[in-house]
């Protein structure tokens, strides 16, 4: 098993990868008598774009692995990435000396610890190989960290790689994206992440199947979908919402459940967490477990509750941006539908599909291409940091309209 083994419909990107690593392996390997070669595939600077749920953040990992690979095949013409030594397990554990792993939990990244990342990123690597940072939020750095990365990004040391992830180029400077190799991933097909849901989680076939669909493809939350009977209950009661939307009371009340599950969806994952940081934490600093903290320490528990509220305004928006984008899927297949094409199956409930033929039959394209764009426009309102509550409510209003 290798380390591309697990990125999923990304045949074409793993192959274009595996050949770069070999080439970094060859560059390192260079001697007098066997210089490296001339049309080298590896450059210093990586961008992986890719829609959410493609997988950009593990096809980065599975890259630097491969980058740090010790593997005793290679020297015998194998490709780096064999998944086993040394090298490939830490980095794919995030222990690795030489592999900086950095993501955000917060609405951005900021000049501060981008500078400590360029800091970081010119040592030399403690391994004798690469010095490996992994941005898996490149799109969240602010404007004056982006121009602080950008002279690292243009003036790299002689073993740094960096590689970045965002969404689109369009998330990232120009100046730092022109910079980069680009290597654009797919969503990957459902029948790929059902069978890796299968094979690396142990979920039923049919399970496996019906989350993959309802999800589009997205392996992160359809793996949550097949695991988290909650995660499941909170996207049922999201598309029942163009059930709830009869009248102007129907749709406040809608908008409310709506905001209250991505709320609730934030918490569970936010408890997940919190707890875990917050008894770290209090053992560093010398706090005996149920007592009080030592003088002086008050600071650093008080930066680490502010980082816990602002990680979770992060996470309730994200949530709801997913609850958004399950409720534009379902406005799709209604599409669908009232123009004589198959339910694209977004929906694996016999409820759900039961409303989207109601509404089919009962309303028209012209209404349902309006209540899509009137999600689009909430979602626009977010970004835009609109109150959450008034622009769910004024979707819901718009969706009762449309």
């Amino acid at each position: 098993m290798t380390v591309w083994d697990d990125l999923v419909g990304q045949e074409r990107v793993s192959e274009q990868l595996a050949a770069a690593a070999k080439d970094a392996d060859a560059q390192l390997s260079a001697t007098a008598d066997a210089p490296p070669p001339e049309a080298s595939s590896m450059t210093h600077a990586w961008l992986f774009t890719g829609p959410p749920g493609s997988g950009r953040a593990s096809v980065a990992r599975a890259f630097a692995a491969a980058l740090q690979c010790v593997s005793p095949d290679r020297a015998l013409g194998g490709a780096p990435g064999c998944g086993f030594c040394d090298g490939c397990h830490t980095t794919l554990a995030g222990t690795h000396a030489d592999v900086e792993i950095v993501r955000t939990d917060l609405l951005s990244i900021g000049v501060k610890e981008t500078r400590e990342l360029v800091r970081r990123a010119q040592l030399s690597p403690a391994g004798g190989r690469w010095q490996v940072i992994v941005l898996e939020d490149a799109d969240r750095l602010t404007e004056g960290a982006g121009n602080v990365l950008l002279k690292a990004v243009e003036e790299p040391a002689p073993r740094t790689v960096w590689l970045l992830c965002a969404p689109s180029l369009e998330d990232v400077l120009p100046t730092i994206r022109s910079r980069c190799r680009h290597l654009s991933l797919r969503t990957p097909p459902v029948a790929a992440v059902a069978d890796m849901l299968v094979r690396r989680d142990g979920i039923e076939p049919e399970t496996a199947a019906s989350v993959a669909r309802a999800t589009q493809g997205h392996i992160g939350r359809a793996r949550r979908l097949a695991t988290d009977e909650r995660a499941r209950a909170r996207r049922a009661t999201v598309l029942g919402l163009p059930g709830r939307v009869g009248d102007v009371g129907g749709c406040l009340r809608a908008a409310q459940e709506l905001i209250d599950a991505a709320a609730e969806d934030a918490k569970q994952m936010a408890e997940e967490i919190d707890v875990k940081e917050t008894e770290e934490l209090r053992t560093a600093l010398g706090g005996a477990q149920g007592g009080r903290m030592p003088r002086g320490t008050a600071g650093a528990m008080k930066e680490l509750e502010d980082r816990q509220k602002r990680r979770r305004t992060r996470t309730q928006r994200d949530s709801l941006d997913l609850a958004l984008t399950d409720l534009t899927a379902f406005y799709r297949d209604v599409l669908a539908l009232q123009f004589g094409t198959r339910l694209a199956l977004a929906m694996e409930g016999e409820r759900e599909r039961d409303l989207a033929a109601h509404l089919a039959h009962t309303t028209g394209p012209e209404a349902t291409l309006r209540r899509i764009e009137a999600i689009a426009a909430c979602r626009d309102a977010l970004d835009r940091n609109v109150a959450p509550l008034l622009a769910v409510e004024a979707m819901a209003l718009a969706l009762r309209a449309g």
